[in-house]
C-alpha cells in the first residue's frame, strides 16, 4: 500500500514595518504554537489515531479561542 507523502511549503519570514506589527506577529506565533500543542494534546487523548490532524486543529483553535475571549 503507498502512502501520500505531505507536502509542507514555508516561505521567507517577511519583516515587520512597525513594532504594532512586530508584537502581532509574536501573538500569531505564540497563539499557533499552543494550537500546534493542543492539536497534539487531542491527538493522543484520543489514542494517536492518525488520520484526524485538521479535525484536531480545529479543536485546538475552538479551544484557545474560547480561552482568550474569556479572559477579555
Amino acid at each position: 500500500m503507498a502512502s501520500k507523502a505531505k507536502v509542507i511549503v514555508r516561505t521567507a519570514p517577511t519583516q515587520p514595518e512597525t513594532a504594532g506589527e512586530e508584537s502581532d506577529e509574536l501573538v500569531d506565533s505564540t497563539r499557533e504554537q499552543e494550537i500546534r500543542a493542543r492539536a497534539y494534546e487531542i491527538y493522543v487523548e484520543r489514542g494517536g489515531q492518525p488520520g484526524h490532524d485538521v479535525d484536531d486543529w480545529i479543536q485546538a483553535e475552538r479551544e484557545i479561542e474560547s480561552k482568550v475571549r474569556s479572559h477579555s
